[in-house]
């Protein structure tokens, strides 16, 4: 008796697998999607803030080696990298710039500009009408607000800051201030002095030095291109100057003698004659 081959039955439910595989793949797809749409707080505060900027006369545009006017601040948050950094400033800036109730000292205040090196390094320069009077190096008592709010930047962002004092080729010669050396190097050092003294920022953080008219941004070829060049730079450094090296046991001098041995007698340094007053023959 022949048998009888059982028909195979057609499964209809075969579009089940690939509409499985398809919910499985739809859904790998969103959780990608979900996964590199996360929030990134630091770009998320990029944007905010230039959205602010372009709402709000008082904006500025980020770059490396730009100058940005005070008067252009913006706030900001508090961060870590260096354009966090500048824009603390600008902040602080123009929170003073707010606080300060005499109309030119506020407008000598937006005349302070503010550059970003590209190490890191935060320039401030301060025009020298708003923190002294023509040729002397005592600060202004108008001034110490400023001042006030620069201490508070440096303080918070934990910095060691360097002070330069500039003038232009203008010579003076006074019985305080022979020449624009002292004159540059006693304004940066008031200066210290009263970030320092006032309002507590720790010394070893701070220096100061005068360069003159050695070191000027624009010709001295007229009176204002002269007080452009009249200036003090708060130079806020993105790297710890390197510690001096102390002095150990066995260090040199320059004879190459250990220092333990006391400086060299008088008599060491100047050649022998003979009795008859010359120097002996080699």
């Amino acid at each position: 008796m022949a048998k009888h081959k059982h028909e195979e039955h057609e499964n209809h439910e075969r579009w089940l697998v690939s509409y499985a595989d398809f919910i499985t793949l739809l859904f790998a797809f969103f959780v990608v999607m979900y996964s590199i749409s996360s929030v990134n707080v630091g770009k998320y505060r990029t944007v905010s803030e230039s959205i602010k900027a372009a709402l709000n006369p008082l904006s500025n545009h980020s770059g490396e080696n730009q100058i940005i006017n005070v008067g252009e601040a913006k706030s900001i948050q508090k961060g870590r990298n260096p354009s966090d950094a500048k824009l603390t400033v600008l902040r602080r800036i123009r929170q003073q710039i707010q606080a300060i109730s005499d109309k030119q000292i506020k407008d000598l205040v937006a005349l302070v500009t503010i550059i970003q090196k590209i190490n890191g390094d935060i320039v401030i320069t301060i025009p020298d009408r708003l923190l002294f009077n023509s040729g002397e190096a005592a600060v202004r008592a108008e001034a110490l607000p400023f001042l006030e709010g620069l201490g508070g930047v440096i303080l918070e962002l934990n910095r060691h800051t360097r002070v330069e004092g500039h003038t232009d080729n203008v010579p003076i010669r006074t019985a305080q201030f022979p020449s624009n050396w002292e004159l540059s190097s006693t304004r940066a050092v008031m200066v210290v002095r009263v970030l320092s003294e006032l309002y507590g920022v720790p010394a070893d953080h701070l220096s100061a030095v005068g360069h003159a008219e050695t070191r000027p941004v624009t010709a001295n070829s007229d009176a204002e291109q002269r007080a452009k060049n009249r200036r003090v730079e708060v130079v806020i450094l993105e790297q710890a100057p390197p510690a001096p090296v102390l002095q150990t046991e066995n260090d040199s001098d320059v004879f190459g003698r250990s220092t333990d041995d006391g400086l060299p007698d008088a008599s060491q340094l100047v050649p022998k004659q003979s009795s008859e007053g010359r120097l002996p023959t080699p």
